[in-house]
């Protein structure tokens, strides 16, 4: 049989769907569907269940799957030994990241990496939910380190230290007030954000000591990450007040769209780790990314809260 054909079986089992198999692997759904079609006929045996919502593998695709796995693991093992002594790796990394990495972390990081390596191609999985990272077949994942995962490697990445930073529009303060205290946001309209768990995170403030935390209350709810950027443009367009990690609101505080509240109260907290497990092979894309990360850590200038 085409080992080709075997690949497709594994992708789709892994994957659990033509569609999201074609996605990994950069293919198409239709030539995926194919290829299973033609396993199964060279087996003999149906592989997959297949209905116009769900593809589960049958009891003889379990069977199969137990034993291919670990062979087709051994000979991406051996490819990769081999990749490894190339001059300049070559493969694809994928990494599971927060929304807010694509924006405050990796800009200063993918530029760099693909033109020293650009044999390597990088797809990043960008979410606003926590998943484990190898559910979704990455190699790596960014995450902050209260969602580090058991059994991990943690390498830091990114700004060290990182700020919550609340801001409004000088017009919406000039008209309600300017919070002196944390407390005073209970009187204002707060632009929320809910994780796709449901979760809607509380507002945290720290001062000297004093930890305030808030169930703040306004008209406009977000999904954190993707659609935090309408939150940001409610905010200047005097709609209320926004709290979101400062390097995100930078750019509207430099230009004096959106005017610094309750600055002192600002919570600060540990930067993100790019965490992966090193129980497993770690591929040659992984392992440049790594060094790479490593190298410029190392050239980094130590970061400050103000």
């Amino acid at each position: 049989m085409d080992i080709g054909l075997l690949h497709a079986v594994v992708a789709v089992a892994k994957a659990g769907g033509f569609r999201e198999a074609a996605r990994v692997t950069g293919s198409n759904a239709s030539s995926l569907s194919d290829a299973v079609r033609r396993a199964e006929q060279q087996l003999g045996v149906r592989l997959f269940n297949r209905t116009t919502r769900t593809v589960n593998l049958t009891e003889a695709g379990k069977t199969l799957l137990a034993r291919l796995l670990p062979a087709m693991n051994e000979i991406e093992a051996a490819l990769d030994t081999v990749n490894q002594l190339r001059q300049r790796p070559a493969g694809t990394l994928r990494l599971n990241v927060p929304v807010s990495a694509t924006r405050l972390v990796l800009p200063a990081i993918v530029p760099g990496f693909l033109q020293r390596y650009p044999e390597i191609r990088l797809e990043v999985i960008a979410e606003s939910n926590v998943q484990d990272v190898f559910r979704t077949d990455c190699d790596a994942g960014i995450r902050y380190e209260e969602r580090l995962e058991q059994d991990m490697v943690a390498l830091p990445i990114g700004p060290r230290r990182q700020r919550y930073a609340a801001g409004a529009a000088p017009d919406y303060l000039a008209r309600y007030g300017r919070p002196a205290h944390p407390r005073d946001l209970m009187q204002h309209q707060c632009l929320r954000g809910r994780y796709a768990s449901g979760v809607m995170p509380a507002w945290e403030f720290e001062r000297d000591g004093e930890k305030v935390t808030l169930e703040v209350k306004g008209s406009l709810i977000v999904s954190v990450g993707g659609a935090m950027d309408l939150a940001v443009d409610t905010a200047i367009a005097n709609g209320g007040i926004v709290y979101l990690f400062e390097e995100w609101l930078r750019p509207a505080f430099d230009s004096g769209k959106l005017e610094p509240v309750l600055q002192p109260w600002w919570l600060s907290f540990t930067g993100p780790w790019l965490y992966y497990n090193d129980r497993r092979l770690v591929p040659a894309p992984l392992r440049a990314f790594i060094d790479y990360v490593r190298e410029l850590n190392t050239s980094a200038p130590a970061t400050a809260v103000d």
